[in-house]
C-alpha cells in the first residue's frame, strides 16, 4: 500500500511540475503579445499624426507633390502591414513584414523631414512645428515599447527552450517568437572615419 502512495505522490508531483511549466509558458506568450500590443497603439498614434503632418505641409510643398504621396503610400503600407503583425504578434513573416514597411516608412518620413528643413517658413510654422514634436515624441515611445517587446520574447523563446520546457513547449505547439526589429541603413551601421591631421 505504502510503494502504491509513493508512486502516485511521486505521480502527482511530476504532472504538477509540468502544469507549472505549462502555466509559465502560457504567461510569458501573454506578456510579450500584451507588449505588442503597446507598440500597435503607438504605431496606430504616428500613422494618424503622418496625414495630418502632409495635409499641413501640402500648402508650402506644392512642388514637392511626389515626396508627399511617396510618404502617405509608404504610411498605408505600413499601417497594413502593422494589422497583420496585431493579428499574430511574434510570427515571423508578419514581424519581417512590418520591420520592411517601417523601414520604408522611415526612409520617406526622413526625406519628408529634410525638405521640411530646408524651407524656414515651413519650419517656423507653429502647426508642422507641433506635428514634427508629437512624431518625435511618438517615435520614442515606439522604441520603448519595441524594447520592452523584443525582452518579452526574448524571455519567451529562452524559456520555452530549455529543458524540460522545451518538452511541454514542443508536445502543445508553443511556436518561437519572432523579435521586432529596425532596419537600419548600411551607412547608420558603420562608424564615421575621424581623420587627425
Amino acid at each position: 500500500m505504502i510503494p502504491l502512495i509513493v508512486l502516485v505522490v511521486i505521480i502527482a508531483a511530476v504532472a504538477f511540475y509540468f502544469a507549472g511549466i505549462y502555466n509559465n509558458l502560457i504567461a510569458l506568450r501573454n506578456f510579450y503579445m500584451n507588449a505588442y500590443t503597446q507598440i500597435d497603439i503607438q504605431l496606430k498614434r504616428r500613422y494618424d499624426l503622418i496625414p495630418n503632418l502632409v495635409e499641413a505641409a501640402k500648402g508650402y510643398l506644392a512642388h514637392e507633390r511626389g515626396t508627399l504621396e511617396a510618404v502617405i503610400k509608404a504610411r498605408n503600407t505600413a499601417f497594413d502591414a502593422s494589422k497583420i503583425a496585431a493579428a499574430s504578434p511574434g510570427n515571423a513573416a508578419a514581424m519581417a513584414g512590418l520591420t520592411q514597411a517601417e523601414g520604408s516608412l522611415s526612409g520617406m518620413l526622413s526625406k519628408l523631414l529634410a525638405v521640411v528643413e530646408s524651407y524656414p517658413d515651413l519650419k517656423a510654422n507653429q502647426t508642422i512645428s507641433d506635428f514634427m514634436e508629437e512624431l518625435t515624441s511618438t517615435e520614442n515611445k515606439i522604441s520603448f515599447a519595441r524594447q520592452a517587446y523584443n525582452d518579452a520574447v526574448t524571455d519567451y523563446n529562452i524559456k520555452r527552450e530549455q529543458f524540460p520546457n522545451n518538452v511541454i513547449s514542443s508536445t502543445f505547439d508553443f511556436k518561437m517568437a519572432a523579435l521586432l526589429e529596425v532596419v537600419e541603413k548600411a551607412e547608420e551601421r558603420t562608424a564615421p572615419k575621424v581623420f587627425f591631421n
